[in-house]
């Protein structure tokens, strides 16, 4: 449930516009529901300020699409990641509110509108390669659903180090940087090396041989020399960007 729309339901009672039973039949699934094969937290939005998100690769097309069916119910934003184009069309088929991005292999509904005055500042996601936008993707798309400011950089790595280096206005405004890299994963360290803001690394599975899907550029960044840098699991644009949204949230929103 979306605090909005539990605040409304409070306002409603305490005017009497809405009867404590109704009320009472409305928060019948609240905290939390089960639906076939899954049980729903409706509160983490409000008890953690991220709502909880379906992780769609292990899951039927008919699964994901129950369990979004009554997220949607509840308010507020609902994504999913992980999901392969054939089930994203099963689940559209069904529910059509959803809108699917490739790329990111994403399924998202209700996105929050931006609104800045929520957060410290803007999250900048910074792509090293073309080939590692699906996951910089992730990133951002989840922040924008979450109604969280962000701007990106793509195609910035360091085989061009002046794609970046002519952008550090952009760099220096924005308040947390999500770095996104595969190979040998050291465009993270000179992000760190040039600004004052936390530096969020994701390492990548792009790369050759030795870059044993990705590990390299985990521990490049693990061992980063640049003070400031936290490091996520390969891949994982989702919870870079959780993360970041953690880092800029005004704690009094």
């Amino acid at each position: 449930m979306h605090p909005s729309a539990l605040l409304t339901l409070l306002q409603e009672v305490q005017r009497g516009a809405t009867s404590i039973d109704k009320a009472f039949a409305k928060l019948g699934t609240f905290p939390s529901e089960l639906v076939p094969d899954a049980c729903l937290d409706h509160q983490r939005l409000i008890r953690t300020g991220i709502p909880e998100v379906i992780y769609g690769a292990s899951k039927s097309a008919a699964q994901i699409a129950v369990i979004a069916e009554a997220m949607l119910q509840q308010g507020g934003p609902v994504l999913a990641t992980r999901v392969d184009p054939e089930k994203a069309g099963k689940v559209i088929t069904l529910l059509p509110q959803f809108r699917y991005v490739d790329d990111a292999r994403m399924l998202l509904a209700n996105p929050a509108p931006t609104d800045a005055t929520k957060y410290r500042g803007e999250t900048l996601v910074i792509s090293a390669g073309t080939s590692d936008i699906p996951v910089a993707e992730e990133a951002r798309l989840t922040l924008e659903t979450l109604g969280h400011p962000v701007q990106k950089l793509y195609d910035a790595g360091v085989a061009g180090l002046h794609r970046l280096l002519g952008k550090q206005d952009i760099l220096r405004q924005a308040t947390v940087i999500i770095v996104v890299a595969g190979m040998e994963g050291a465009l993270p360290s000179v992000v760190g090396g040039l600004v004052r803001c936390p530096v969020i690394a994701v390492p990548t599975s792009v790369g050759y041989g030795a870059s044993f899907g990705g590990i390299a550029a985990l521990l490049g960044m693990l061992n980063s020399c640049a003070p400031g840098i936290a490091v996520v699991n390969i891949d994982n644009g989702f919870g870079a960007a959780c993360m970041a949204e953690a880092i800029n949230r005004d704690v009094h929103s």
